[in-house]
């Protein structure tokens, strides 16, 4: 490492000292992974932010891998991906932990974006770093949809026809972007190229985006459960404690995602998209991946589309401006008795909303589409007035 007195330790006694002086990157990492002050009281709740990163490695690891025997080609697609999974080596594996991998990888965002709610880790000084992790949901989003319709499966050729059509509703432009993303009138083989490529891009924009979430992170520094501003005797280094922790949290994900890549990869897909696309021939009942469906529920709900459009897009740009919408000076759950029943109301109600989205678009369907739609804005919306006048608990000096 440099030296106290600032010159430059000699290359051959002090090697990656010689090296740091230079460039600080073994500087910057004992800071940011190990000296990186964190408080003590954090729960294992706390994990999923670390899990969340492991996934995205996973996902560009094993999507580099898939990238060499993929075929961007309506002629070719489906068949290239039976030919990853029967004649390449190791083929199955790679693309069944693809597979797996991306639906656990919004598990841990979800449930990651979860405890932010709970806790009140959008609030006053970290706006910017839930900015951030808006910013790297709808990037994942993109990226996932790009990827279903890779396979060129029956589902994704109907997906891909689906949700590219509803960005015909932005005025002005709407049918020039529509365009533009097919490469012609319908989706086909110039759609599917330009597909791959985004598909290809995006997970390296997450990559920046992840970058400047935890530099957001570093700057204010972690919440925690009590949500109170800390001392700097409540603060204890990374590493050990926080990095032994997070080996266990990963050791437990471990366990049901390898249970789901050699058991049950195919679990959480749909039947159709083992089908070669044909546009000839509409599927019975179109849906998207399991982690679209609340949103998708949200978009069926209304019956004008444009409307529904507006809604579907409006659920999670609705977040940017949580920080203002609920602007308690108590961060935690744990002292706001109103809030706390209202987040178990919103995320029991965000499942059914999971669930309805699954489901055919008819009689009680819709009906309880159409109300769980209403209670989920109804979360946002009622922010301020709790905010106002709930009576808290008391909150404690320390933790």
């Amino acid at each position: 490492m440099s030296t106290p007195s600032g010159k430059s330790p000699a290359i051959h006694k002090d090697p990656i000292g010689w090296f740091d002086y230079r460039l600080p990157l073994f500087s910057f990492l004992r800071h940011s992974a190990v000296e990186y002050p964190t408080p003590k009281n954090l729960s294992y709740m706390w994990n999923f932010g670390s899990l969340a990163g492991i996934a995205l490695m996973l996902q560009i690891i094993t999507g580099f891998f898939l990238a060499m025997h993929y075929k961007a080609d309506v002629a070719l697609a489906f068949d290239s991906v039976q030919h990853i999974m029967r004649d390449v080596e190791w083929g199955w594996l790679i693309r069944n932990m693809h597979m797996v991998g991306a639906s656990f990888f919004f598990i841990v965002v979800y449930i990651h974006i979860g405890r932010g709610l709970y806790y009140g880790s959008y609030k006053s000084p970290r706006e910017v770093l839930w900015w951030m992790g808006v910013v790297i949901l709808l990037l994942m989003m993109a990226t996932a949809f790009l990827g279903y319709v890779l396979p060129w499966g029956q589902m994704s050729f109907w997906g891909a026809t689906v949700i590219t059509n509803l960005l015909s509703v932005i005025p002005l432009l709407g049918d020039d972007i529509v365009v533009w993303l097919w490469g012609g009138y319908s989706v086909a083989d110039p759609t599917l190229t330009r597909f791959y490529a985004i598909h290809f891009l995006l997970p390296f924009v997450i990559c920046a985006v992840v970058f400047l979430h935890l530099w957001a992170l570093h700057t204010h520094r972690s919440n925690n459960p009590v949500g109170i501003d800390l001392k700097k005797t409540d603060y204890i280094p990374f590493h050990p404690y926080y990095t032994i922790k997070d080996i266990f949290g990963l050791g437990i994900y471990l366990i049901p995602f390898t249970f789901m890549v050699f058991f049950l990869p195919e679990y959480l897909g749909h039947t159709d998209n083992y089908i070669p696309a044909d546009p000839l021939v509409t599927p019975a009942h179109i849906v998207p991946e399991w982690y679209f469906l609340p949103f998708y529920a949200i978009l069926r709900a209304i019956p004008i589309k444009e409307l529904g459009v507006l809604a579907m897009f409006g659920s999670l740009l609705i977040l940017f401006i949580l920080p203002w919408l609920d602007f308690s000076k108590v961060r935690s759950a744990r002292f706001r008795p109103i809030y706390k029943q209202m987040f178990w109301i919103f995320l029991i109600n965000v499942l059914v909303l999971g669930y309805i989205g699954a489901m055919p678009p008819e009689g009680i369907y819709v009906v309880i589409g159409r109300t769980c739609t209403a209670i989920y804005f109804l979360f946002f919306l009622l922010l301020p007035v709790v905010s106002k006048y709930e009576k808290t608990k008391p909150i404690p000096t320390s933790i």
